[in-house]
């Protein structure tokens, strides 16, 4: 017997994972004091871009002798610049449990020529942070939003390592606890967590990364927009809010209105409980029902934002056409917009679970996806 849909939808249908849901009390004209048509090297524009740097650093945590830059290119292009300005210096250990795990170690195999380990996971597993060499230089994503697995602490990282620690933390800052001590080099962008709009990336430096930047050339040419030094020192101006290239002043101010949201729902801690109860939500529909599974198998790892679903029912033949076809009609009766798994990882759903999804729209939308799921296998 089919599953009758259910009465009532979500009233945020936008569960992408990237761009994500804005901030449930976003409205555009709390954007009306963008500095619009002005300079972002005249005072305002400093001022606003100074203040989106130390509003994170006190949202998130970071200390205060870790510099925070506002860079091109989103989360990549922070990546990016790390990469290329910091790596070399000794061999690097490469890890990849997700796809963008797996892009950073293309650039150092093909591009960057060093000497390097790779150690890989498969996607819903996660590889052993014991087993590395941190005398080596690390460069690993906390959280795998193509993956749904997270790091599900530090515990496994040296304080007293020799190496620097690079980590993608794009789908885990104002989501998930990061231990400072442990990260040298981190990195987001603003249309993850807190819902901003794409094309900024946050770099996130600490001293012992300074260190290797003022200390270490690479031998290969730096493209002006990844030049992080000149003269052998920092470019301080890039971690007080005089950026590379040209910012959207929009963008800025919508990321300002994003942090002071944040701090509203209780700061990092209000982000981590709305986030752990969206994914609650979602682990409590999959215990109830034997047709569906987290992707991730163990539990400590599994993501607590981008949340990844794999369909188990043994009537379902071609597992990629069934998750599409789920998905699509979730968005045809506008329930669930953009959940398909990403294009590299195995056929199923993600959920965005981040803060900014309010979980009574979770918890609306999931008796939908039974509806879906039971119309599908009746097709």
């Amino acid at each position: 017997m089919a599953t009758q849909q259910p009465g009532t939808r979500p009233n945020n249908p936008r569960f992408s994972s990237g761009p994500c849901a804005k901030p449930p009390t976003h409205i555009l004209t709390a954007l009306a004091d963008a500095p619009l048509g002005r300079s972002h090297r005249a005072a305002v524009g400093k001022a606003k871009l100074k203040k989106a740097i130390d509003e994170t650093r006190e949202i998130l945590g970071v200390p205060e002798d870790y510099r925070i830059g506002i860079v091109p290119a989103s989360d990549t292009g922070a990546y990016e610049m790390a990469m290329w300005s910091l790596l070399g210096e000794r061999p690097a250990e490469m890890v990849a449990w997700e796809s963008f795990g797996a892009g950073w170690v293309t650039d150092v195999a093909k591009q960057l020529k060093i000497d390097h380990t790779v150690h890989t996971a498969a996607y819903g597993e996660i590889v052993d942070m014991g087993a590395l060499n941190y005398d080596h230089d690390v460069c690993f994503t906390w959280n795998g939003t193509t993956s749904g697995v997270r790091m599900p602490n530090g515990d496994a990282i040296p304080t007293d390592r020799a190496g620097l620690t690079l980590c993608d933390a794009t789908s885990a800052a104002f989501a998930m606890d990061l231990p400072w001590d442990k990260l040298d080099v981190t990195t987001f962008s603003w249309q993850k967590v807190l819902g901003g709009e794409a094309a900024h990336g946050m770099l996130i430096l600490s001293p012992r990364a300074v260190e290797r930047l003022e200390s270490y050339t690479p031998p290969w040419p730096m493209p002006k927009i990844f030049r992080l030094t000149k003269g052998g020192k920092l470019i301080e101006g890039i971690f007080k809010g005089e950026t590379i290239n040209t910012p959207s002043m929009l963008a800025v101010e919508d990321y300002l209105f994003a942090l002071d949201w944040a701090k509203s729902v209780g700061g990092l801690q209000g982000l981590i409980a709305r986030a752990d109860a969206n994914a609650q939500a979602i682990a409590d529909f999959v215990a109830q029902h034997g047709w569906i599974e987290n992707l991730a198998s163990d539990p400590a790892t599994q993501s607590t934002t981008s949340v990844c679903l794999k369909f188990t029912d043994d009537r379902i033949t071609d597992g990629a056409a069934f998750a599409k076809a789920v998905a699509q009609r979730l968005a045809d009766e506008n329930v669930a917009l953009d959940i398909g798994a990403y294009r590299d990882a195995p056929p199923g759903l993600r959920i965005w679970c981040g803060g900014t999804v309010e979980t009574s729209d979770i918890e609306t939308m999931l008796p939908w996806l039974a509806w879906a799921f039971e119309a599908e296998i009746n097709a």
